[in-house]
């Protein structure tokens, strides 16, 4: 007899399910569902709560962290400017950080348990429900915890006063990359760029997974040749 193959019920809690999967796990995980339904992740409240978070509530946080660290760096004797200008960098140095994790963490392979079951919440929830609008941006506290080695870094790379401008650049990176990803899903095109960044977008969930990573942008997929398949003429 053949092994039996694990079935994923979908009325029930995913999150301890999906490990089950095994190999299995990244064909399932890349069938996406689209509707806005919100499937439920935990049996526990208290856990379930924290895997939701209204678009809204990414700004509201952590935008005043932004201010304050601009703020911080000019107390320490950086002129606005310079602060201004770190802060820009460190924008630009988020789009990396974008196109790198989106391509080599979110999109990790995985056969094992515990591998499935940590993807799944990372990022393969978003790919088998996209249009889940309580699960489009990072929850406050996971971000806060990633941010960690990231502010780390920073300590180890710039002097004193620059850290927490380059910082808060890099943490408006962020912000501007959730809330874009946001309205990709869910926001209506306003302009011809909005509407081909949406449709680069929904081309990564809908036809070429392996391909167009960047969010806010397709420079890195430009520089690192993972631009989508154009079909010839």
């Amino acid at each position: 007899m053949g092994k039996e193959v694990y079935t994923v019920d979908l009325d029930k809690p995913l999150v301890f399910q999906v490990g089950h999967l095994g190999e299995a796990y990244q064909e399932w995980v890349h069938q996406p569902i689209v509707s806005k339904h919100t499937p439920r992740f935990f049996e526990s409240n208290f856990c379930e709560f924290f895997t939701r978070t209204v678009w809204w509530v990414i700004p509201l946080v952590w935008l005043p962290v932004v201010a304050w660290n601009q703020l911080v760096s000019v107390q320490r004797g950086m002129t606005l400017l310079q602060a201004a200008t770190l802060m820009l960098a460190g924008v630009f140095v988020w789009t990396l950080m974008e196109y790198s994790l989106h391509r080599f963490l979110f999109h990790i392979k995985t056969s094992s348990y515990w591998g499935n079951t940590l993807h799944y919440l990372l990022h393969g929830c978003h790919h088998k429900h996209p249009m889940d609008g309580y699960r489009l941006v990072f929850p406050p506290a996971a971000t806060a915890l990633l941010a960690i080695p990231f502010w780390l870094l920073v300590r180890l790379l710039f002097p004193y006063n620059a850290v927490p401008a380059a910082f808060g650049g890099g943490l408006l990176g962020y912000v501007m990359y959730d809330v874009t990803h946001y309205y990709l899903h869910h926001g209506n095109a306003m302009n011809e760029v909005t509407r081909k960044l949406k449709k680069y977008h929904l081309n990564h969930h809908f036809r070429e997974q392996t391909n167009s990573f960047g969010i806010t942008s397709a420079l890195w997929d430009w520089v690192f040749g993972t631009l989508p398949y154009v079909k010839q003429q």
